[in-house]
């Protein structure tokens, strides 16, 4: 018998019903009101269809399993499923009414199926959101037991501590059997491999975590989901290639054997072409909206500190190509000077510290929420930049690079990136690069736009920023 659902999960799949049928029911309302504007002969047969409507609406979204617990949170499958059973319907209303001569209201068609889509995303973004609050206080967790090695699960843990929006909080650990006992970053070693079960049963875990390791081969990994498949515990497994997104991946049968294909990225190309041209046009608008607060800005840092309203510094783009990056001053003059007394060789590559002293009062409030970086639209306009990419690195900086960092010059830099709405100066240089990386191998315009709506929020909280 399949074991019963946490109450949060029942609780969010209820609401989560409930938000699909009232956002449908509103948005059939509507387009029958902007249509028809009043209940006429004509219009009668479209009242009955704006209350079946719903109904329909919510069967093809539990068809889709939009409705599944593994869903809950992850907003990009959430949303798409949302919206192939928007297209689904429109496909088949257009087919439908042409197959069977049906004379339909095409007015009311366009407006009611987008509407109801719509509603149902914003909705269900409004329950996302709630969501990840509660999360931040530590509720709707799935309790997950890692298996893998130390330095693996070490790492998983702190990357669900500091991102809690996922939901994931591990409760126990299981290591190779020569290693097991004792506890990794705070978390409990339940046993080794063979005891997960065991442990999973323990921990009261709902999802098994399985990281890439030799001991965990395919015999191994089948043998475990036999193991779990009886408590009906959730099994994830991390690949060997982690910052490979989906897009890029693709299971292709050879021989009766599964095959992971992975495309190289697109770093040239049509793609890249409407990505440079997209930039640009939205760098461009900015700055014609944003004059007004840019004139503003420039006169408070001129009225405040002494020194130009602009900061000129030297940066390194594409392909290590060198270009000068324009942000509003933020520091006292003599800033430059004065860092050599501030850096020390704990700081590793990246130079970053909290409360510094060269920083004006102005300055503070302008980084905290990225003001001083505004002016970086015009290197936009001129194609040193692009809105989404990795931190634009100094030139001292790209002269510590190892190999693997330098892929991080493939791409052109970004005003804003997975940094600016991951942590932005409060990560580790480790995990800036590793962020950076992840960006460049799976860049794409639908990431770019994730990431810019993102950044609002990001730079609205001012987390981070010093």
């Amino acid at each position: 018998m399949r074991p019963r659902l946490p109450g949060w999960v029942r609780a969010y799949r209820v609401r989560a019903f409930a938000s699909d049928l009232l956002g449908a029911a509103a948005g059939s309302a509507g387009a029958f009101f902007l249509r028809f504007g009043e209940l006429t002969p004509y219009a009668a047969p479209y009242l009955l269809v704006s209350a079946l409507l719903p109904v329909v609406w919510i069967i093809a979204v539990a068809l889709n399993r939009a409705y599944e617990p593994r869903m809950i949170g992850i907003g990009s499958d959430e949303f798409r499923r949302v919206v192939q059973c928007g297209v689904a319907l429109t496909a088949a209303t257009a087919i439908g009414s042409y197959l069977t001569k049906t004379d339909v209201a095409r007015g009311y068609v366009v407006l009611a199926l987008p509407l109801v889509t719509l509603l149902t995303l914003l909705f269900r973004y409004a329950l996302r959101r709630s969501l990840h609050r509660r999360r931040a206080r530590g509720a709707c967790m799935r309790r997950v037991v890692a298996v893998g090695h130390a330095a693996s699960v070490a790492e998983l843990v702190q990357l669900f501590r500091r991102e809690r929006y996922h939901g994931m909080e591990i409760v126990a650990a299981c290591l190779p059997a020569e290693t097991a006992g004792g506890r990794v970053a705070g978390v409990p070693v339940g046993g080794d491999f063979s005891d997960v079960p065991i442990v999973v049963d323990q921990a009261h875990a709902d999802t098994v975590a399985v990281l890439a390791c030799p001991e965990m081969d395919g015999v191994a990994l089948r043998r475990l989901a036999w193991r779990l498949e009886r408590t009906h515990t959730e099994l994830v497994v991390a690949p060997a290639l982690m910052e490979v997104a989906g897009p890029r991946t693709t299971i292709r049968p050879a021989a009766g054997l599964p095959l992971l294909h992975v495309e190289h990225p697109e770093l040239t190309g049509a793609r890249q072409l409407v990505k440079n041209a997209f930039d640009r046009v939205v760098a461009a608008a900015l700055l014609v909206l944003l004059a007004p607060l840019l004139l503003t800005l420039a006169a408070a840092v001129r009225a405040t500190s002494p020194g130009p309203a602009l900061f000129r510094q030297t940066r390194v783009g594409r392909d290590g190509r060198s270009f000068t990056i324009l942000k509003f001053r933020t520091m006292r003059r003599g800033s430059e000077r004065q860092k050599i007394t501030l850096v020390s060789d704990a700081d590793g590559v990246l130079f970053k510290i909290r409360n510094d002293p060269r920083v004006t009062p102005l300055g503070s409030l302008m980084r905290r929420h990225s003001l001083d970086e505004l002016p970086q639209l015009v290197n936009v306009v001129l194609g040193h930049m692009s809105l989404v990419g990795p931190r634009p690195p100094l030139p001292e900086e790209v002269d510590r690079y190892g190999d693997d960092v330098r892929r991080r010059l493939l791409v052109r830099p970004g005003l804003t990136g997975l940094w600016q709405v991951s942590g932005r100066s409060d990560l580790s240089w480790e995990e800036s690069v590793r962020l950076d990386l992840r960006y460049v191998e799976n860049w794409s315009l639908m990431l770019d736009l994730q990431i810019l709506w993102k950044t609002w929020s990001a730079v609205a909280r001012g987390q981070g920023a010093y």
